[in-house]
């Protein structure tokens, strides 16, 4: 299963509204908007559109992840069914949810992140429940290789693409921005070299 990433961002955001806003859930297209797009707790954030959204609802829908409640509101609502598909305990959900909302996280993050979701007592508790998920018959997640400098090891899901088709999507949005600051401040060290080295020979 390889779902792009507004199915995959609108999956994660009805698995957290069902938890953490149980009197709101199953969510209509509009919730479902404004969850995907909200600004707190999703990398990166996004300002997808009606139409995206409810495509990406007809595309979770054929894969059997959600459905359209059976309830007598006038307003088409709908619910994820990833624990029925995927036989998760609470504790796998939660991870499961995290990790779509926030690409590729350690152990010590998931955990921090996971307070409205899931109670977790230590940073191993996490790893064993991400162990669980990557040690299936079919993994639903996966870990990186190490970064060098970094002392944990990160974990994707295996749903789909974690933020875009291409390596950053491995990289949480705060690595890519030291990355970046890294990127500059050795671009500003080369520059002062040439001109060193420039006024030397001159």
């Amino acid at each position: 299963m390889q779902l792009d990433f507004v199915s995959l961002r609108i999956l994660g955001s009805l698995i957290e509204k069902e938890i953490t806003t149980p009197d709101t859930y199953p969510l209509s297209v509009n919730s479902l908007i404004s969850a995907a797009n909200q600004r707190s707790s999703r990398d990166p954030v996004t300002d997808y559109t009606e139409e995206e959204v409810r495509s990406a609802l007809d595309t979770l829908i054929a894969h059997e992840l959600v459905v359209q409640a059976r309830d007598a509101s006038r307003v088409a609502r709908f619910e994820h069914r990833v624990r029925t598909v995927f036989h998760l305990r609470r504790d796998e959900t939660a991870v499961l949810c995290l990790l779509l909302l926030r690409g590729a996280q350690t152990p010590g993050e998931l955990r921090s992140r996971a307070d409205r979701l899931f109670q977790f007592e230590d940073p191993a508790s996490v790893q064993a429940t991400l162990d669980r998920l990557a040690s299936r018959e079919e993994p639903l997640v996966r870990a990186l290789p190490r970064m060098p400098g970094s002392r944990e090891i990160r974990s994707i899901h295996l749903l789909g693409a974690p933020l875009t088709d291409g390596p950053a999507a491995e990289v949480p949005r705060s690595e890519r921005l030291n990355l970046q600051q890294r990127l500059r401040d050795l671009e500003q060290r080369v520059r002062t070299l040439e001109e060193r080295l420039q006024s030397e020979t001159c």
